[in-house]
């Protein structure tokens, strides 16, 4: 290894050179991504984040240095100077941008050297995703990973700038907060000057940019680290980044408009694509009643047809019985789909068992003859009204689920979009943004026995649903608002509740009694009594928007250092187990459970 000096600083990166600069003397430094020895020729591909260039070793270069040449292998780090020069007649490089020229090497340091590594550092790696986590230091060199961080970080900083043009200010809120009650479980975080007390780290800055309204900053924008110790899928990690605001003196009409006017503002700098807006607009009950989903993809029709009233009473006991508890039998009519193979249909049985469903009765109106699963059990009558509304033509195959509401719903939401994907209906090149609104303010746990705030307890009901919260608090309606983007949330929020009356009325429905609620949030119904402007937010999940955008499926490929399934760090080996010396000073003895 050799010294890194003062005069070994670059003067470009690899591929910012050009035919422009033949004839200059250059320095540049990264690692090597290849090196190929032709004999009396070393070409060596060095590599940094912005590319490739050629460094070349001839005859005429300094014997000491052809060998360090020859020696050099894949990931060293090097340093080259030299000039630019145009490659030889035939040796030019089409496909990449530095492939007219080369840089032929005068001077030439080895900083560092490098084992060979586990997988080859290239774009659209085939490598495991466990191996790739593990040297993640090493995934992240890759091109294509490199373009995913930076393409975040320039969204980062759109964001930044759109909302501080619009007035927002941006402030940071507390790591460490007091933990809640409501929502996800909270990480915790014990405190060694106050044995026996625990911070949580925060679900959202929720509160924290509520009181800034209080406090009178009017528009909050922050870039928030958050987290929540909950089960992992492809589009959650434990702990994630949002960009989070609030405003005062606002509504609905008013937080919508600025937040399409970013979404705007991204696509025009960052995807340099035109963009409509306003954004089509959908309420919680049309979404569930159409899509059975409060985040439908619109990309593709397969809608739901609730088939209720035409199987009330019919001779088929699972679709009858269904009606009469409460429930309903709705359907997907499948264009074209009768051409799917037995075979295939059963997949999609199972498929809907693991969202809850019993089962799934089909019809294939196939052009040679009818088939299914339950039709031989009605009327010629009840099956011909059945294919009437759902519109179901020789050649399409009728999906049919019959549970109670919320099963049929999550089942056939799902079943449209796998049915989608399966017969290529989705048109990969549309964005098709949404904004659905008017949300449940509760919904019922059955397992509890009690009602849960469905976004969060300090959102506003709608004003003409204000009488039921007592009486019905199922009916009630929120003024809450997610925006979707091709079935995926990319961002809900509220208009806040912004006095003591609604806010205690909230917490008693929710079963949170007076001495709780002030243990729990005092500090917060004390700072309704100095005047509270009425106001409301929103917050971006920003992986999940940069994933989109790049169209990528998993979020771990836009962050730097992601978790995987069971929220470990395969790199750092985190979390590991407590010093025994720090456990004793934070007072907390471990009680594992017994392995089985």
């Amino acid at each position: 290894m050799e010294i890194f000096e003062r005069n070994d600083k670059r003067t470009h990166y690899c591929a910012t050179l050009s035919a422009e600069n033949i004839g200059e003397r250059v320095t540049v430094l990264g690692w090597c991504q290849r090196q190929r020895d032709l004999g009396s020729l070393i070409f060596i591909d060095l590599r940094d984040r912005t590319g490739i260039v050629q460094l070349a070793f001839d005859d005429n270069t300094d014997r000491e240095i052809f060998q360090k040449a020859f020696t050099t292998r894949s990931e060293f780090v090097l340093c080259a100077k030299g000039e630019v020069r145009a490659r030889g007649e035939g040796a030019v490089n089409k496909n990449l941008p530095t492939g007219e020229i080369e840089i032929a090497v005068d001077e030439f340091k080895v900083l560092s050297q490098a084992l060979t590594p586990p997988f080859p550092i290239v774009e659209n790696s085939e490598t495991n995703s466990e191996t790739r986590l593990t040297y993640r230091y090493l995934d992240l060199r890759r091109p294509d990973m490199q373009r995913n961080i930076f393409a975040r970080s320039e969204i980062t900083n759109i964001a930044r700038n759109y909302f501080r043009d619009n007035g927002f200010i941006d402030i940071e809120t507390p790591i460490l907060i007091k933990p809640s009650p409501e929502g996800a479980r909270d990480y915790i975080v014990p405190s060694r000057v106050h044995p026996g007390c625990f911070y949580a780290l925060p679900q959202s800055p929720q509160l924290y940019k509520q009181l800034l309204m209080y406090s009178g900053f009017d528009r909050y924008i922050q870039i928030a680290k958050c987290f929540r110790d909950e089960d992992l899928r492809a589009d959650r990690q434990p702990e994630f980044t949002q960009i989070d605001l609030e405003m005062s003196f606002a509504d609905e009409e008013d937080i919508i408009a600025v937040n399409e006017g970013f979404i705007k503002k991204i696509f025009e700098d960052f995807m340099k694509l035109p963009l409509e807006t306003p954004f089509k607009r959908m309420t919680y009950a049309e979404a569930m009643e159409r899509f059975g989903s409060d985040k439908p993809d619109t990309r593709f029709g397969l809608e739901l047809c609730n088939i209720s009233d035409v199987v009330a009473g019919c001779g088929f006991g699972v679709f009858a019985n269904c009606v009469a508890a409460g429930g309903s039998v709705r359907a997907i009519n499948v264009p074209g789909g009768a051409k799917m193979a037995r075979k295939e249909i059963d997949s999609l049985v199972e498929f809907v068992k693991t969202y809850g469903a019993k089962g799934l009765a089909w019809y294939k109106n196939a052009e040679g003859g009818a088939s299914s699963s339950f039709a031989k059990f009605l009327t010629e009558d009840e099956v011909t009204a059945i294919l009437e509304k759902t519109g179901c033509a020789v050649g399409d195959l009728l999906l049919v689920v019959a549970d109670k509401n919320s099963v049929v719903f999550d089942s056939l939401g799902a079943l449209r979009c796998e049915v989608a994907k399966r017969m290529g209906l989705i048109d990969k090149s549309k964005f098709n943004f949404l904004w659905v609104t008017e949300f449940p303010l509760f919904e019922y746990d059955e397992e509890e026995g009690r009602f849960y705030a469905k976004h969060h307890p300090f959102t506003m009901p709608m004003e003409e649903d204000m009488d039921k919260i007592d009486t019905d608090p199922g009916s009630v309606r929120a003024r809450a608002y997610d925006i979707v983007l091709n079935g995926t949330e990319l961002g809900g929020g509220s208009i806040r509740i912004h006095t003591t009356e609604r806010q205690t009325q909230m917490f008693r429905t929710l079963g949170i009694d007076e001495e709780t609620a002030n243990e729990k949030f005092g500090y917060l119904l004390e700072a309704f009594k100095y005047g509270v402007p009425p106001h409301g937010g929103l917050a971006f999940g920003l992986d999940r928007l940069v994933t989109l955008l790049l169209g990528l499926e998993d979020i771990r490929e836009v962050i730097a250092f992601p978790k995987v399934q069971n929220a470990s760090e395969l790199m750092s080996k985190c979390p590991a187990p407590g010093d025994p010396k720090a456990l004793e000073e934070l007072c907390i003895a471990v009680n594992l459970p017994e392995k089985e």
